[in-house]
């Protein structure tokens, strides 16, 4: 069968980086169409074309004659797991599954904001481009973040993975915004009470899949 796998969007993108995620530990060959959001003149007339509302990534999967195209990252998630061959990665059991599903909406509404532009981004990515980080707006944001990583560290009990014994799309999410929020002195903080969370992000960024997406700052 011959087909053929692209991601549009761009390395830097956490939502990229999940789905990029999904493809490398079901080991599907893909290749990534960077795209830059924040490019002067804003998003590109290709990216549009794709996703009307000019966010990333874009996914599209061509199989012999006929050519699919999906945007939403949670949909474009389950396509991957479900289309497919490979490790599953949703949960079969129907509480499980529900709790993976609860995980990657607490991730996508609220942690991902505040630990990702309330606190990297301030803390980690301003410096670094000459802008002092907004002290105000990082205070504001900890007791939310705290709140975060109380809830997934609650819902993910005894582990190892957030969603039960095995890895899940929770994880996958949950590894692209880690990697940028565990670079910030407020992470070392906010995670030191919760060991089974501690534990989980040393098991998951010694992944391959993690290694071969590594963000270009990183």
């Amino acid at each position: 069968m011959d087909q053929q796998v692209t991601v549009f969007g761009a390395a830097y993108s956490v939502y990229v980086r999940s789905v990029r995620l999904a493809l490398e530990e079901k080991n599907i060959p893909y290749r990534l169409n960077e795209i830059d959001v924040f490019a002067p003149g804003g998003p590109p007339a290709e990216l549009l074309q794709r996703q009307p509302f000019g966010r990333i990534p874009a996914f599209e999967h061509r199989q012999d004659n006929a050519v699919f195209t999906l945007y939403e990252t949670a949909a474009i998630l389950r396509y991957v797991d479900e289309a497919f061959p490979g490790p599953q990665l949703q949960p079969a059991e129907p509480m499980r599954r529900a709790r993976m599903n609860q995980l990657l909406s607490i991730l996508d509404n609220y942690a991902y904001r505040t630990l990702v532009w309330d606190i990297y981004v301030e803390r980690v990515s301003h410096p670094k481009e000459g802008v002092p980080s907004d002290e105000v707006r990082i205070a504001a944001a900890l007791p939310l973040g705290r709140t975060c990583l109380d809830a997934i560290s609650a819902l993910m009990g005894a582990g190892p993975w957030l969603a039960g014994a095995h890895i899940s799309l929770a994880d996958l999410h949950a590894a692209a915004i880690f990697a940028y929020f565990m670079q910030t002195p407020e992470a070392g903080t906010l995670i030191r009470s919760h060991d089974g969370l501690q534990r989980w992000w040393q098991q998951i960024r010694q992944r391959d899949s993690l290694r071969r997406t590594v963000y270009p700052n990183e």
